[in-house]
């Protein structure tokens, strides 16, 4: 990350601009972090290009048309101004290097298991993405991020919003990377999503062997190459050979979809592969490490304000995406977040410095979880960083100290003869806001709890976290007492979370503070995460 220049923004819409990520063709990618704490990627467009109506009016289409985009591998977007002066869009960020960065500083090709988990998590995506009748038309190593939760397809909204308009065109701008566009997409005879699958191709034979499936050293070279030359897929595993072969073939036709795709590199799912741990070591350590040194500045700005710079505060090739458009999360698409107002409490905590030493391996855990136990000497709050913790997380489990059992709370004695049997009107509605676990000590990411009408016995609601990678975990309450002070519910893992989250059930209280409500939960396994949400919907 790079420090802002004198005439960059410090602020975009709800957002507080820390650094920038990088640049492209179309905008300039900044770190962001909302009043909550919620770290955001928020992409700019070039000045120029807001000046153009059929620009925006596309970018607003195509904005929209990205929040219903939900596939497991793909970044969400949280926020966006299409009708601002200079239009702008706010994604998730993601720690995790670009391809493009871990194939060029990592020393070459990446193991085959991993490429083959990432193409089967990039065929899911474009699945997803296809089925909504989007084509995404830039996908290349820079568009895609590896992080400990697996591989995630990120740059949508932008590049598509730019397909068609006339003013980018007269000015020269091509649509897609040279060496990865399809060839009907460089012959100007239309895009479907078949080439996206060529785009695919070239990326996995990238992987495969540290080197592009087209090479050369111009644009034109290399746009001649693609349409008329036969690509490099010498050094492509065996294993893998005849299907990148497939998606590189010239006729579109002839191309598999991405579903069939998928299927054939993981039959049973890439989150299966993902979750026997798809990194290298080398890898695993390296994004860790990008985590903590992100944590440390997210420190530094909640406790200072914009951070003053006197040099990059985050490696530059493990905090962007390579072509200045990076994100922060797995997870599904939702409304945009609503900030809390100055009146309302609801401010990250303010973590110290880290530091970390540690072996990371991507060896299957035992008992078949997450291949993501690192091997760490670790100060307390690094294992929750690195460890992604979540509301139920089992990987901090032997570094959290033992909590006394706290007994009956004040709040859970049982409920007075003038106690409601049915959750007041206070608790309804969507809260947000920061989470803590091991007394305060641990950064936990975001709390979003959404409270429906219920009586005791009957489901509350569900609580969705997000860690500080942008993973998810959610929690089903249900009522279990409601007294004059608080609501006592019992909290449930749902059966289709990540690996990561634990199905064990635990007692949360939620308690009216003011306008807020404070979350509080008794999982030993997370550190006794607590929450002051602010009503958000």
């Amino acid at each position: 990350m790079r420090p802002l220049d004198a005439d960059e923004p410090t602020a975009v819409g709800p957002y507080r601009l820390l650094g920038r990520l990088g640049s492209g063709g179309m905008g300039r990618v900044y770190l962001g972090r909302n009043a909550g704490g919620r770290t955001v990627a928020v992409k700019i467009v070039h000045p120029h290009f807001a000046l153009d109506e059929e620009f925006r009016a596309r970018f607003r289409r195509e904005v929209a048309a990205a929040r219903r985009v939900g596939g497991a591998w793909t970044a969400p977007v949280l926020d966006a101004d299409p009708d601002a002066r200079v239009p702008w869009v706010a994604t998730a960020y993601a720690a995790g290097p670009s391809l493009t960065a871990a194939v060029t500083e990592g020393g070459g090709s990446l193991p085959e298991h991993t490429v083959r988990t990432l193409g089967a998590g990039l065929g899911e995506a474009l699945a997803a993405v296809h089925a909504l009748g989007l084509v995404h038309r830039d996908v290349k190593p820079s568009n895609v991020l590896l992080t400990l939760d697996g591989p995630l397809l990120i740059d949508f909204g932008i590049a598509r919003a730019t397909d068609g308009t006339a003013s980018l065109t007269s000015t020269g701008v091509s649509i897609g990377s040279p060496g990865y566009m399809a060839p009907e997409q460089i012959l100007g005879k239309g895009v479907t999503g078949a080439a996206d699958v060529f785009s695919l191709g070239a990326v996995l034979a990238y992987a495969a062997t540290g080197t592009p499936p087209f090479p050369g050293d111009s644009s034109a070279a290399l746009l001649y190459k693609v349409v008329h030359e036969e690509p490099r897929l010498d050094a492509v595993p065996a294993a893998l050979h005849d299907l990148v072969a497939a998606c590189l073939a010239k006729d579109p036709a002839r191309r598999p979809t991405p579903a069939e795709l998928a299927a054939r590199l993981a039959p049973s799912g890439a989150a299966r592969l993902v979750a026997g741990g798809w990194l290298p070591g080398a890898l695993v350590e390296r994004v860790s490490r990008g985590a903590v040194r992100l944590l440390n500045l997210e420190g530094e700005a909640a406790a200072s304000g914009p951070v003053a710079f006197s040099r990059p505060s985050v490696g530059a090739a493990w905090s962007t995406t390579g072509s200045g458009s990076p994100t922060d999360s797995v997870g599904v698409f939702g409304p945009a977040p609503v900030m809390p107002t100055p009146t309302q409490p609801n401010r990250a905590p303010t973590p110290g410095r880290l530091s970390v030493s540690l072996a990371a391996t991507s060896a299957p855990a035992d008992g078949g979880r997450r291949g993501r136990r690192l091997s760490c000497t670790v100060a307390l709050a690094v294992a929750g960083a690195l460890a992604a913790v979540t509301v139920g997380t089992v990987f901090v489990l032997d570094l959290l100290p033992g909590h006394g059992d706290q007994g009956d709370a004040a709040g859970d004695r049982a409920p007075s003869a003038t106690a409601p049997t049915t959750l007041p009107a206070r608790y309804l509605g969507t809260w947000e806001g920061q989470a803590t676990a091991v007394e305060g000590n641990l950064p936990l990411g975001t709390f979003r709890l959404t409270v429906g009408k219920a009586a005791v016995g009957q489901r509350l609601g569900t609580l969705r976290h997000t860690d500080i990678f942008g993973g998810t975990c959610d929690d089903v309450l249900t009522v279990r007492r409601i007294t004059d002070q608080q609501v006592v519910t019992e909290a449930a893992g749902v059966p289709g979370n990540r690996s990561v989250c634990t199905t064990d059930r635990h007692t949360v209280r939620l308690t009216p503070v003011g306008d807020d409500l404070q979350y509080d939960s008794d999982s030993e396994d997370s550190g006794r995460p607590k929450a002051r949400l602010s009503r958000v919907g």
